[in-house]
């Protein structure tokens, strides 16, 4: 099979980023969709939210997104091409105590008016959080987290609930800065809250899903419409009801996934490989 041509030869492209998020997109945008990318000097991406809640992220993480991309636009007006990545993590939608976390990484292309989405989640998180009252409580849970390798942030506490306003601590390297850290937040507000640092500098785990959103990012762009040509055919939607293999009842399990054109509006439906569910997934047989 010949191989596919990349989307763009050597095109100018901004990644909206502060965070080292070039590690992660950079190499397979220029690999495989043939952009030059680059970081735009200035561009302060904690205007658009913080994951430490000095700053509350306004809209949906596309629109944050796309927000990134005006402002890198804002700064490198030569440029044909925008990326940016958002982050979301909380607790999985499924599985009962499990945390979960979604990235996307999204492309757009302001001379061809493409847009190019690409997604990932993942229960490989570390996102989690405490309060604790003594500096011990604190030093086991960043262990637990990978403290040092994957940061923590130390903030104070009021009314039970984070309080970076009255104490916040982010630049946090060695176990002497985090015990520090401990320490004033507790003597300042009576106890701390200390969470995994979720930006991708400081989050190895979330550095690979991002690389992941990356890599489903290049899969559509290869992905060209059956009707109209345009790049970002794929899946916006996935049918679940995945019949069971005893007694044909529907399960939560995907049945075909939608492909859908952004441009023409041309749309497929494709059926799962397995055409029955295992029956431990189906609450009649197994409930």
């Amino acid at each position: 099979m010949a191989p596919v041509p990349p989307l763009y030869d050597g095109a100018r492209a901004v990644l909206a980023t502060m965070h080292g998020k070039e590690r992660a997109i950079a190499p397979l945008a220029a690999r495989f969709l043939g952009l030059t990318v680059e970081v735009p000097k200035g561009l302060d991406t904690d205007t658009f939210g913080t994951f430490s809640r000095e700053v509350a992220r306004s809209g949906t993480p596309l629109e944050a997104a796309r927000a990134k991309i005006s402002a890198a636009f804002d700064l490198a007006p030569d440029a044909q091409v925008g990326l940016a990545s958002e982050g979301s993590f909380g607790p999985h939608p499924q599985v009962p105590f499990c945390a979960f976390g979604r990235e996307l990484v999204v492309l757009i292309d302001r001379a061809g008016g493409l847009e190019l989405v690409g997604h990932h989640g993942t229960m490989d998180t570390n996102f989690a959080h405490q309060a604790v009252m003594d500096r011990e409580a604190g030093l086991a849970f960043a262990a637990k987290a990978g403290f040092p390798e994957h940061g923590v942030i130390v903030m104070g506490m009021a009314d039970g609930a984070p309080a970076p306003n009255l104490a916040l601590f982010k630049t946090i390297a060695a176990p002497a800065d985090l015990a520090a850290a401990l320490d004033a937040a507790i003597a300042r507000t009576g106890a701390a809250h200390i969470e995994t640092d979720m930006r991708a500098h400081r989050n190895p785990r979330r550095m690979r899903a991002i690389k992941r959103a990356m890599i489903d990012l290049v899969r559509r762009a290869r992905s060209r419409c059956p009707e109209c040509g345009r790049h970002g055919f794929a899946v916006t939607e996935r049918l679940t009801g995945l019949p069971c293999r005893w007694c044909a009842a529907p399960t939560f399990l995907t049945r075909a996934d939608i492909l859908q054109c952004a441009g023409c509006g041309h749309r497929e439906e494709r059926a799962m490989a397995a055409a029955l569910a295992d029956p431990m997934y189906c609450e009649e047989c197994n409930p």
